[in-house]
């Protein structure tokens, strides 16, 4: 059978499992058998990339006081009245420019759907039908809500979450924890859960990463001067609050390089999609790009390994934008690697992680 929201196939016994309990009168509700659930959590996607769907989605995520910690005192009329008067226009064009016309969905959503059913495949394989394997998004559908709802009523008694960012922030893992959190204040019966901290430094995933390296440079002639790992920025006072973001972001750039064998030079750590006023990570992408190429750096490759999918930020932000900056101060060839999204290797370390944590839970 299957589930028309997440594209996911659910086995047709996992839908006929409820059953009156041992010894219980006949008008006892049904039980379905124990199960355990593993729900993949990204950051989320518009249904659509016209005016008010990006609205919904948009209000969603920049009300949300993990991404923006301002009063909402202030933020809220400022957001209301003027950001999303306005920005559903520019990021509803953006979107529409990577958007995956055949499916009707977000790149995001695709690769997302693509990464469950490999991960679901091996948790079968390894474990049968007592594993169940979803996904949700933080903002937009599918929510956090209607997936831990859909894995209760499977018979889902413990339910690893697990947030699709190798690095954690406050911004991301944690707002995915909070929904995660939220969702079972409305369960009667609340399953055991257990939530996966960030994978960054995970050997498997540092592999993945390097393979993915490896193949593109592979493919060219000319190798480039210079790798630039481009994280998504947070405000630097995120970092002096106590946020490991950043720390984390360059362990796995130091991990990755120590992995392929370079030297400094050949490697750097960078970060984008800065928003607002205040001072962000550094240094911003965008700008090094053009100080590299301003220097004599004519050819550079760009990966992005705090995400799990591309999405707007790489495929637009980084293809598009970041790209334009580096040509535009002079450099000469630029070579985007994607992101790992449902590469086998990927699917590999993701299911690792999933093992590490289903420890003590299932044999």
């Amino acid at each position: 059978m299957l589930d028309a929201k997440s594209g996911v196939t659910i086995a047709d016994d996992d839908m006929n499992q409820a059953k009156c309990p041992v010894h219980a009168p006949d008008d006892h509700p049904k039980i379905r058998g124990e199960k355990i659930g593993v729900l993949l959590a990204n950051l989320g996607t518009p249904d659509n990339y016209d005016y008010w769907s990006m609205r919904r989605y948009l209000n969603e995520f920049l009300s949300d006081r993990r991404v923006i910690d301002y009063s909402p005192w202030i933020w809220q009329p400022l957001l209301q009245l003027i950001i999303l008067t306005k920005r559903p226009f520019s990021s509803g064009a953006a979107y529409k420019s990577i958007w995956n016309e055949e499916a009707g969905e977000s790149p995001l959503m695709t690769i997302t759907k693509a990464q469950t059913v490999k991960v679901k495949a091996r948790m079968a394989q390894q474990y049968g039908n007592d594993v169940m394997v979803d996904f949700c998004m933080r903002y937009g559908n599918p929510s956090t809500k209607s997936k831990v709802r859909a894995m209760i009523d499977a018979g889902c008694r413990k339910i690893l979450f697990f947030p699709l960012y190798p690095h954690y922030a406050g911004a991301t893992s944690a707002t995915a924890n909070d929904q995660f959190f939220r969702s079972l204040m409305d369960e009667k019966w609340q399953p055991t859960t257990r939530t996966v901290p960030a994978y960054y430094e995970h050997p498997l995933y540092i592999e993945a990463l390097a393979e993915s390296v490896e193949r593109s440079y592979a493919d060219m002639d000319e190798k480039p001067d210079i790798l630039v790992c481009s994280y998504h920025g947070v405000p630097q006072r995120y970092l002096m609050e106590g946020d490991p973001y950043h720390c984390q972001c360059q362990k796995t750039t130091r991990l990755l390089k120590e992995r392929l064998g370079w030297e400094d030079t050949q490697i750097t750590t960078t970060f984008q999609s800065r928003f607002g006023p205040e001072e962000w990570l550094k240094p911003y992408t965008v700008e090094e790009v053009a100080r590299l190429a301003e220097t004599g750096k004519k050819r550079i490759a760009v990966i992005a390994p705090a995400f799990s999918a591309d999405c707007i930020e790489t495929l637009e932000e980084i293809n598009e934008e970041i790209k334009e900056s580096f040509e535009e101060a002079g450099g000469e060839h630029f070579t985007y690697i994607p992101c790992l999204n449902d590469d086998d290797a990927h699917i590999k370390a993701l299911c690792s992680v999933i093992d590490d944590n289903l420890k003590g839970w299932i044999d």
